[in-house]
């Protein structure tokens, strides 16, 4: 690509190696999880909220288990100022939920911004200003020293404000553009706000490091946030917190691994929305964890219902292919991997129910509200036969012998190849009904007479092309017998008969379903299924149809 060379890497590395956070697996633990959807996702919105769409949005926050949640910036806008206090005012927030409201650090923001606070139960007043090389030179046209300074004074603001309003009060302190700040300096100003805010046991201090812009690989974030966890001041009294953006499409591993490298806490959204590329989406975090035994302490027990009040209320949509939520991300169309899901699920139903191993699920979609059959296998010219037999089964109780599924699944692929569509469950059950079930053309089963003796003699009435006529024939069976008339009465020839029933578990359970499969003499193979509420008669039924897709050829 043209103009590669104006690109320079704006990131600072830690001045010491900070690489122990690579030594660890996995999460074992669930973060403090902060949702600023109802700040950094609606500001993001081209249509933002207004105060009704929020309160319900926060009601759906409270519901999933969010025990943080940042709702707003209320010296910014009426209807934010107007939003916390409906929050307040009307008891909205419950007893073990903290808001937080965010600041810019200058006084008239912050003092407007603790007005709208009176009367708060537990509120982090988050406190944030630029610190970046970019963001001095380009934006503020401050020195370093002059940073700090716009730092520490808004930090002794907040304390002095705090101590003048009714409320109870914890502070958070985010170096904004923070990856784009040299790390030395980074240190430097939060050390010098934690000197200010002097953090207790008792009162805990948040220092939010955010991915503003993501400017690194994964692994460089986590370098960073080792670096400051191992040097900030009061560090047993400081929760380190990480906020990733989506720049890079690296969200959601900077927020893992920086939770790897010390981080405490996370900022993020439902389904990522936020600025530019969106928030690190903490539906993805939650259940990544969740998919590895670990328990989130979030609520995503129904997604479809989540997303559907999200979509509604952000007028945003969650795209097929988003981790989790995403209409198509437990759906299969190719057929290796409809045949592979399909064995895994009746493997684990047999052997193993108390484990989840299924090729190439990752979790279990009923554990987050989806549904096998509308889910897993969807059917379009890419599909195999063991998609196409595992929605027969589990959706309409037709378990087809292997041979048979794959004669029918080619036969549905045409279909689907030659409509340039996807075809729905009912629609594939019809294809097999018009193709396989109870043929009458050009043969019709008018009745049939079998004489149990020692060679199963058989008189069949049948019409073909219209004309009624009779045909007997013997054999070792009363199956056998109706074949042998058939052969030598139609002209017909075929071989190895393949039979298979089963009881009908779908629909009415007094009906029976038989499956038959001829080999002509050319080595075709023909298959035919019969249904009816006689065993022997669907027998019949399901051979009369192997012959006329025989004789309809």
């Amino acid at each position: 690509m043209r103009n590669v060379d104006k690109y320079a890497r704006g990131y600072f590395m830690p001045p010491a190696t900070s690489l122990k956070w690579t030594q660890k697996e996995y999460i074992s633990e669930a973060p403090i999880w902060c949702s600023v959807d109802l700040r950094d996702g609606n500001q993001a919105l081209i249509v933002p909220m207004n105060l009704e769409e929020k309160l319900e949005y926060f009601e759906l926050l409270v519901k999933l288990g969010f025990k943080e949640i940042e709702v707003g910036f209320p010296a910014a806008s009426e209807t934010e100022f107007a939003f916390l206090r409906a929050l307040i005012e009307q008891n909205l927030i419950p007893d073990d939920v903290t808001i937080q409201v965010l600041t810019q650090s200058r006084e008239h923001i912050i003092r407007k911004t603790f007005e709208s606070l009176a009367g708060a139960k537990k509120a982090v007043v988050h406190l944030y200003n630029s610190t970046s090389v970019a963001q001095r030179e380009q934006v503020f046209r401050k020195s370093k020293e002059e940073i700090v300074e716009i730092a520490v004074s808004g930090a002794k603001l907040l304390k002095e404000c705090a101590e003048q309003t009714e409320g109870n009060f914890q502070f958070q302190y985010s170096p904004e553009s923070f990856t784009g700040t040299e790390i030395e300096f980074a240190l430097d100003i939060c050390n010098k706000v934690l000197d200010v805010w002097q953090p207790t046991a008792a009162n805990p201090v948040i220092i939010n490091l955010p991915a503003t812009v993501s400017m690194s690989m994964p692994h460089v974030y986590a370098s960073q946030i080792e670096y400051m966890s191992d040097n900030l001041k009061y560090r047993e009294n400081v929760i380190l917190s990480v906020h990733p953006h989506n720049d890079r499409g690296t969200g959601v591993a900077d927020a893992e691994l920086g939770m790897l490298a010390g981080a405490q806490r996370v900022e993020g959204t439902l389904f990522g929305n936020g600025e530019r590329t969106g928030n690190v989406d903490i539906v993805t975090l939650a259940l990544n964890m969740f998919s590895h035994g670990v328990d989130p302490k979030l609520s995503f027990e129904n997604i479809p219902a989540i997303k559907e009040v999200y979509e509604r209320l952000t007028k945003m949509s969650v795209s097929e292919r988003h981790p989790y939520g995403g209409e198509l991300v437990f759906t299969a169309f190719s057929g290796s991997h409809q045949d592979a899901i399909a064995k895994g699920m009746k493997w684990r139903e047999e052997k193993a129910p108390e484990h989840w191993t299924v090729p190439y699920l990752l979790i279990d979609p009923k554990d987050i509200g989806r549904q096998y059959e509308g889910d897993i296998i969807r059917i379009n010219s890419q599909s195999g036969k063991g998609g196409i037999g595992y929605i027969l089964q589990q959706k309409y109780g037709l378990d087809l012998p292997p041979k048979m599924r794959e004669h029918f699944g080619y036969c549905v692929k045409n279909v689907s190849d030659h409509q340039q569509k996807e075809l729905m469950p009912d629609e594939i059950h019809d294809i097999f009904q018009k193709e396989y079930v109870n043929l009458k053309s050009p043969v019709e089963l008018v009745k049939y007479r079998v004489k149990d003796d020692d060679d199963f003699q058989t008189t069949v009435q049948i019409r073909a092309n219209g004309e009624a006529k009779e045909i007997s024939g013997t054999g070792n069976g009363r199956l056998d017998s109706i074949s042998n008339a058939l052969q030598e009465h139609l002209g017909v020839s075929y071989s190895d008969l393949v039979y298979k029933e089963h009881a009908l578990e779908s629909g009415s359970k007094s009906q029976a379903v038989s499956y038959i499969g001829i080999t002509a003499v050319d080595g075709s193979q023909y298959w035919g299924c019969g249904i009816d509420t006689d065993i022997m008669n669907s027998s019949v039924k399901a051979l009369f149809s192997a012959v006329n897709q025989l004789l309809g050829q």
